[in-house]
């Protein structure tokens, strides 16, 4: 059960925060499919920091530049992406799309620069990130992931920068209209969507291992958090939720041996699917209640008004 505990909450974390992130990219009207690439770049900028900081560091000083860098190289990323979509008008699955290939081979050149050889694997230590309560092991990202949800619910609906995201993610025309700048409201929300994927992909990386091969990239977690932020029809609360029943499946995978479950004889390769598995099956009876915002995939046109 410790174990299940442990697995459910570092993957839910993961999927929450980047399924925020792209909350507040399509609340401001963009549809960010590099979420994938968006976790590789910032996974990659965190752990080339914490590979390259000293270990005589106090654990909050490694943990604080290492997340930093993850958000702020999310950030760099994500820019690309608004860029395309907001002043070229470029499409914005295909845009996404894109990013998330030139991501994985961006972060396979730099591993292997790195390293000075041709492997995209990359050595850290990662006990600055760990914490017990009791006897369970816990990531540092799930205090913060907790935080920033918090503040992401206050930001979205307490606010007037939030109001006016989710004017622009409904009708820009309008929003436009009384003064609005939708250009600036859609970069952010995008900016946004860039920290907390980066932050997500360190998360996801980190905790879990010693070690990461740069060339497997987040393995599907930014495809399966755009399915979390659907399931949680793009509000916080119900994007946590989400992310706590996908992770559950995806911690099948870690346990299964060491539960009863290993006398089904499955390999763990069927534990990995269920996630995509339920994704796809809830998604398809949940699409006709969907209550995505009205303009997102839609480049705005000032003529149009």
């Amino acid at each position: 059960m410790l174990l299940l505990i442990k697995y459910t909450l570092l993957y839910g974390i993961v999927l929450m925060l980047v399924a925020l992130g792209g909350m507040f990219s399509e609340h401001s009207g963009i549809i960010n499919i590099a979420l994938e690439g968006i976790m590789v770049i910032g996974g990659l900028g965190g752990v080339l920091a914490v590979a390259m900081l000293p270990n005589t560091l106090p654990a909050f000083v490694i943990v604080t530049v290492s997340v930093l860098v993850a958000a702020l190289s999310g950030m760099v990323f994500s820019l690309l992406l608004a860029f395309a979509s907001i002043h070229l008008k470029a499409d914005q699955t295909i845009g996404g799309t894109a990013l998330n290939m030139l991501a994985t081979a961006i972060a396979i050149i730099l591993a292997k620069n790195f390293n000075g050889s041709t492997s995209a694997k990359i050595d850290y230590t990662n006990n600055a990130f760990l914490f017990k309560i009791g006897g369970l092991e816990l990531s540092i990202f799930v205090p913060l992931g907790i935080v920033l949800l918090i503040i992401s619910y206050i930001v979205m609906y307490k606010t007037r920068f939030g109001l006016r995201l989710r004017a622009c993610g409904e009708h820009p025309q309008a929003a436009d209209s009384v003064g609005i700048n939708v250009y600036k409201m859609r970069y952010s929300g995008v900016l946004i969507s860039g920290l907390l994927g980066g932050i997500g992909g360190l998360a996801y990386i980190i905790p879990s291992v010693q070690t990461w091969n740069f060339e497997v990239g987040v393995a599907g977690t930014g495809f399966l958090a755009l399915a979390v932020m659907i399931f949680g029809q793009w509000k916080p609360v119900h994007i946590f939720g989400a992310a706590m029943f996908f992770a559950v499946f995806k911690s099948l995978a870690n346990i299964a041996d060491a539960t009863i479950l290993s006398q089904l004889g499955w390999s763990s390769n069927i534990y990995n699917m269920m996630p995509f598995i339920a994704s796809m099956v809830i998604l398809a009876f949940t699409s006709k209640n969907s209550m995505a915002p009205k303009a997102e995939g839609i480049p705005y046109d000032k003529g149009s008004r």
